[in-house]
């Protein structure tokens, strides 16, 4: 009965200011009263006011760079002295997406009724993992819940960085790599049958090259229904296998760490979330055991979860943590040295924040170089995909003339 009177749905309005100036936006409020009660408050005289149809809104989707934004708004409007359910408010009457308002608001009226911050985010594991769930925590216990949200705002802004320089690195070549078959596909449909009848009228035997190419095109046009079954087949496969099968995942992790040019970006990728998640967690207060589950599930990479959960395991039994990072041999020595700097310093959180901030620039460098050199290579690909098929095409033109 609370949530249903506390229910509250997202308005239009137009009004006009003190100086008749006309001015609209948008507002979230239990009902029209409601909203415009909050306008004339402002100085603003309602002209129009209507509630937003669920059958024309956007429902949206939430994603990990709008809990990001949101983690530092909260941030910066707690340690300006802002009260949370009002910042929860003011987040989420100022969001575009339906769906972030909705959880905003959500999480708001389960703090109002008196739930803690750290309980509320939990209902939404979809959004708030188990570390972020642990951290505010922490924070609450502690009475330094602006301090650990700060923390954690900085945490989410750098793994975000992170997934946006790879996905960035990324894109580009499959982008470039689809045109290239999507114009061969093309060429092999619609262009090479014309000139094969063309070349019929000649009367003579085609280069082998040529012969190649129109046998190809004969087949695509011919067949090309099962390839395309044959492709979607594969890609199905290839998605359900990764995930349902956390083996097949841990196989292709494996895999893309070895893989040359990508695999040494994914691996300082992989160290800088490790680096980032230890720092964030250690200096939440969080013991380093319990520190360690949280940051096994944060690395990105199933290879690294693996060996931090073997890391963890040795540090239970007494094992210091360098020590357990040297026995996995997945981080380099300039890693495994400042940490153990860190533990005999007793700043092991300054000491993996230094390494964090080390390994993401490392991975902005990398991705810029990988950018710079794969540009060329692409472009030569694309450049031997459709130059052959156009030379294939005028090799038999070349030799009559050559015979005339």
């Amino acid at each position: 009965m609370a949530e249903a009177a506390v229910k509250q749905f997202p308005f239009q309005w137009e009004g006009t200011d003190n100086k008749g100036n006309r001015v609209k936006g948008k507002s979230v409020a239990v009902s029209e009263a409601a909203v415009r009660s909050e306008l004339r408050r402002q100085g603003l005289v309602p002209v129009r006011i209507r509630k937003q149809s669920a059958l024309f809104q956007s429902r949206g989707k939430v994603t990990p760079a709008d809990i990001a934004i949101f983690s530092r708004q909260l941030a910066t409007m707690m340690s300006s002295g802002i009260p949370l359910v009002q910042a929860f408010e003011i987040i989420g009457a100022g969001h575009d997406n339906p769906a972030m308002r909705k959880l905003v608001l959500a999480i708001k009226q389960d703090v109002e009724s008196g739930t803690a911050l750290a309980n509320a985010l939990a209902k939404h594991p979809l959004h708030f993992d188990d570390l972020y769930v642990h951290l505010t925590a922490a924070g609450e216990q502690a009475g330094a819940l602006e301090t650990l949200l700060d923390k954690i705002a900085t945490y989410k802004e750098k793994t975000e960085a992170i997934k946006k320089k790879i996905k960035k690195a990324l894109f580009y070549p499959a982008a470039v790599l689809v045109v290239a078959m999507i114009v061969t596909a093309i060429l092999l449909i619609f262009v090479i049958p014309q000139f094969e009848s063309l070349f019929q009228g000649f009367g003579a035997d085609l280069p082998a090259f040529t012969r190649m190419v129109v046998d190809l095109s004969a087949f695509v046009r011919d067949k090309g229904w099962l390839l395309v079954i044959l492709a979607g087949g594969v890609v199905f496969g290839f998605l359900w296998l990764k995930k349902r099968s956390r083996a097949f995942r841990e196989i292709l992790d494996r895999m893309a760490l070895k893989f040359p040019i990508i695999g040494p970006i994914l691996q300082k990728a992989a160290i800088a979330r490790y680096a980032r998640t230890l720092a964030t967690t250690f200096a939440a207060g969080v013991p380093l055991v319990e520190a360690l589950e949280s940051v096994a599930g944060a690395t990105g990479n199933i290879v690294y979860e693996n060996g931090v959960m073997r890391i963890r395991d040795e540090v239970a039994t007494g094992q210091r943590l360098q020590r357990a990072m040297e026995n996995t041999d997945l981080f380099p020595n300039m890693v495994n040295q400042m940490i153990a700097v860190g533990e005999e310093a007793g700043s092991l959180d300054d000491m993996a924040s230094k390494v964090a901030d080390f390994y993401e620039e490392e991975v902005d460098n990398a991705v810029d170089s990988m950018s710079s050199l794969l540009e060329p290579l692409i472009m030569a690909i694309l450049g031997v995909l459709v130059g052959g098929l156009v030379i294939a095409m005028y090799l038999p033109i070349f030799k009559m003339g050559s015979v005339i």
